[in-house]
């Protein structure tokens, strides 16, 4: 609980549980997650590629999401590394940082791989293996993959997936996807698929890769929707906001029934043990510090990722306070060095505090009780620190 030091407004924050599905706890982890990604920002353009699911496999996944958002996972990874690696294209070792994201603007299930990829990486072979001496190599400014190429090759890749998973026993079939625990029908649903072009998104991010970062955040740590698009409750329903993109970006209300509600909230909650942020490539866990720290020298950049970020707002407030109470405390005025302290007790807790006071406008909040959070069993899964994959 915090109050606005401006008007008094009085400011609950629950955040009580800790589980990684809750739409109000995850705030401290995203800001630890985003500041660790910023750090592993190259030098170079970064691109926005979305790797999507037709809605006709829409029924088994939810069915089967351990494996199949896995696989996921596995083929829009693996279709980046190796159409970059193809040297008709880039000729490159790049790393890849991806997201999994299940739902719509209406919570319907939609589940797609959201991928802020580097546009460049190390010279390698056709096969992905980094040649030595190490150099690095960029793509165009404006243009990464082919968006056909990658959708073709992430189709047939995830379809052979499925195949496969399909011939070891692993996929689970009942209510409306019973039927296709027959070979000929599974088979025709495989063929089915073939005949559709899958979507791919592949642009650069507008505003640079930190813009698609902080987009990221929310959905690294929360699901479905936050607090703030809920409208009311009442008892015919729950009425929240939603973007219509069709209608150049307008927001609108959509009010379901509490049982709905719940059971479109529900289909995006993971099963435990489902991490849904991975790294590969150059990301990936296995000697990622020194692949990055090569990557830094081969662009001109500080070894040091800590060197190239510009200090704080708060940092340089509460360095301009300390010297200003150190010449306070110099002048031996101890009525100028109480209201020092005191300023400078002000400035610090409007720096870190990011939001305002919808009321006042005032950055200034003080916090009145503040209990620690107790630890949730899924509090970990999604701590962002890569896939160890190559």
């Amino acid at each position: 609980m915090r109050r606005c030091r401006g008007c008094g407004l009085i400011d609950y924050r629950y955040h009580s549980c800790g589980n990684r599905h809750c739409p109000q706890c995850g705030g401290c982890k995203r800001a630890a997650w985003l500041e660790k990604r910023r750090a592993e920002l190259l030098d170079a353009p970064y691109f926005h590629v979305v790797f999507t699911l037709p809605h006709t496999l829409s029924a088994l996944v939810l069915g089967n999401r351990e494996v199949l958002y896995g696989l996921l996972f596995e083929a829009s990874a693996q279709t980046l590394l190796e159409v970059a690696a193809n040297p008709r294209h880039l000729g490159a070792r790049i790393g890849v940082l991806a997201v999994l994201h299940t739902w719509g603007q209406q919570l319907e299930h939609h589940p797609h791989v959201h991928c802020v990829v580097p546009g460049g990486g190390l010279a390698c072979d056709g096969g992905g293996a980094v040649e030595e001496p190490w150099r690095w190599r960029s793509c165009r400014a404006s243009f990464f993959l082919p968006v056909k190429v990658l959708g073709q090759v992430f189709r047939g890749k995830y379809v052979d997936g499925l195949r496969r998973a399909y011939q070891r026993g692993e996929l689970r079939f009942a209510g409306g996807t019973a039927e296709l625990a027959d070979r000929p029908a599974f088979e025709a649903l495989l063929q089915g698929l073939y005949t559709t072009d899958w979507v791919v998104y592949a642009k650069p991010p507008f505003g640079g890769p930190e813009q698609v970062l902080k987009y990221l955040t929310g959905y690294t740590h929360r699901v479905a929707l936050s607090n703030s698009r809920l409208v009311r409750l009442t008892e015919e329903g729950v009425t929240f906001t939603w973007k219509d993109y069709a209608a150049n970006c307008r927001h609108r209300e959509m009010t379901l029934s509490g049982v709905e509600f719940l059971r479109r909230f529900c289909l995006h909650v993971l099963p435990r043990g489902v991490v849904r942020i991975r790294q590969y490539g150059l990301l990936s866990n296995r000697d990622r510090s020194e692949r990055l720290g090569r990557c830094r020298e081969l662009l001109g950049m500080s070894p040091d990722p800590a060197e190239a970020q510009p200090a704080s707002g708060g940092g340089r407030v509460a360095l301009g306070w300390w010297l200003l109470g150190w010449l306070l405390l110099s002048s031996g005025s101890v009525e100028l060095l109480a209201a020092g302290l005191r300023g400078l007790t002000l400035a610090l807790a409007a720096a870190g505090s990011e939001e305002s006071c919808p009321w006042c406008g005032n950055r200034c909040w003080e916090t009145l009780w503040q209990q620690e959070r107790p630890r949730h069993p899924d509090a970990q899964e999604d701590s962002g620190e890569g896939y160890d994959s190559s």
